[in-house]
C-alpha cells in the first residue's frame, strides 16, 4: 500500500506548490482531479487530453518533485436528467479516459450518478424507500432504462481508451451508495466497475466499513481515507438522513472529519487489515474535507496518521514463525 492524496484540497495552491507541500509530508502519490465537481485547478482532462504541451508541462512538473499519480478523478453526473449537464460529466470521464492512457494510470474513480423520473429533465431523484409503489418505478426506469445501459458503453469506451479499472465511489445521493448496489452494477456492467471505498460515507449510514471491505474484496480498485464522526444525540433525535449544511457541526447528525477523528485508531487498523486480508495492495489516499481544520492542519495530521497504521508491503507469502 503507499499514502496518497486527494488533491482538490490544495486547489488554493499553485500546481508545484500543493507538489512541494506533499513531498515536504513524506508524500509521492497523488490521486489528481480533473474535471467535474473535484474541479481542475491542477489539471483539465479536456485540455490535457488534446494538448501535447500542456501534457507534457505536467508531466515533467510531476517527475521534477518525484511523484506519482495513482488515479485520475473526475467525479460526476453522467445520467443526469439535465441533458446538458449529462454531456458535461460523460465528456469528463472520457477526457479522463484519454488522458490516463497518455498518463499510464489505469484507474477513474467517480460516481455512478442518479437520474430522474421518466419525463424529468431538470433534478435527479434518489429513491429511498419502496412505498408507495411509484418510487419503485422510479427505481426501475433509472436502473434499467438510464444507468445500465449508459455503464456499459462507458466501460467500453474506458476499455478502448486502455483504462482497467472504473471506481465508483459509492456515495448516497447517487445510484451506487452501499456495497449491494456497487455490485448490482458491476454484476450487469462488468468487472472494470469496481468500488472506491471511501469509509465516511458509510459510517454514517450504520454501514460497518470492515464488512464491507471483505465482502467486496477483490472489487475495491481504490481507496479514500476520510472519516466521519456521529453525533450521537442528534441521531438519536434525528437520525442519519441530514440536510443541514456542513458547517453546522452542532446541529447535523454527522460531518466528515479528519482520519481518527470520528472513528479510533483501532478500526482504521482493522479497516487497513481488512484491505490487506482481500489483497489490495493500492493508494490509501487522504481526502480532506474536515470543517474543523484548515487544509494544512488536516491533511499533516491525516498524513502522520495514516503512516502510522498503513501497511506498506505486501502480504507475506508464507509464515516464517508456523
Amino acid at each position: 500500500m503507499e499514502i496518497s492524496v486527494f488533491n482538490p484540497i490544495l486547489s488554493h495552491l499553485s500546481f508545484k506548490e500543493a507538489l512541494e507541500f506533499l513531498v515536504s509530508q513524506g508524500v509521492t502519490s497523488l490521486e489528481l482531479g480533473c474535471g467535474g465537481y473535484p474541479g481542475t485547478a491542477h489539471a483539465d482532462a479536456r485540455v490535457l487530453a488534446s494538448s501535447a504541451s500542456r501534457l507534457k508541462e505536467l508531466k515533467d512538473t510531476l517527475d521534477a518533485y518525484g511523484v506519482k499519480v495513482c488515479a485520475l478523478s473526475v467525479h460526476g453526473n453522467p445520467v443526469h436528467p439535465d441533458a446538458a449537464k449529462a454531456e458535461q460529466a460523460r465528456g469528463d470521464f472520457e477526457a479522463a479516459c484519454i488522458l490516463a492512457n497518455k498518463l499510464e494510470v489505469d484507474t477513474l474513480v467517480t460516481f455512478s450518478g442518479c437520474p430522474g423520473s421518466p419525463n424529468d429533465n431538470k433534478y435527479p431523484n434518489w429513491v429511498t424507500c419502496p412505498w408507495p409503489e411509484e418510487y419503485l418505478e422510479i427505481l426501475n426506469y433509472q436502473w434499467n432504462e438510464v444507468l445500465i445501459p449508459y455503464w456499459k458503453s462507458a466501460t467500453q469506451f474506458a476499455k478502448n481508451a486502455g483504462v482497467k479499472h472504473i471506481a465508483l465511489e459509492m456515495h448516497p445521493g447517487f445510484c451506487v451508495y452501499n456495497p449491494e448496489t456497487l455490485m448490482r452494477l458491476r454484476k450487469a456492467a462488468g468487472e472494470m466497475i469496481g468500488a472506491n471505498f471511501d469509509p465516511s460515507h458509510l459510517i454514517w449510514q450504520g454501514i460497518d466499513p470492515v464488512l464491507a471491505i471483505k465482502t467486496l474484496g477483490s472489487a475495491i480498485y481504490h481507496f479514500h481515507a476520510k472519516d466521519t464522526a456521529i453525533d450521537k444525540y442528534n441521531t438519536a433525535l434525528n437520525g442519519v438522513l441530514d440536510t443541514k449544511h456542513y458547517t453546522d457541526e452542532l446541529g447535523r447528525s454527522w460531518i466528515f472529519r479528519t482520519v481518527g477523528y470520528g472513528s479510533d485508531t483501532v478500526v482504521w487498523k482493522e479497516m487497513i487489515s481488512a484491505l490487506s486480508k482481500v489483497g489490495y495492495t493500492g493508494a490509501i489516499s487522504i481526502e480532506h474535507e474536515d470543517s474543523l481544520m484548515t487544509p494544512v492542519e488536516g491533511l499533516k495530521k491525516a498524513i502522520k496518521f495514516i503512516k502510522g497504521i498503513i501497511i506498506y508491503e505486501p502480504k507475506p507469502s508464507t509464515i516464517n514463525w508456523a
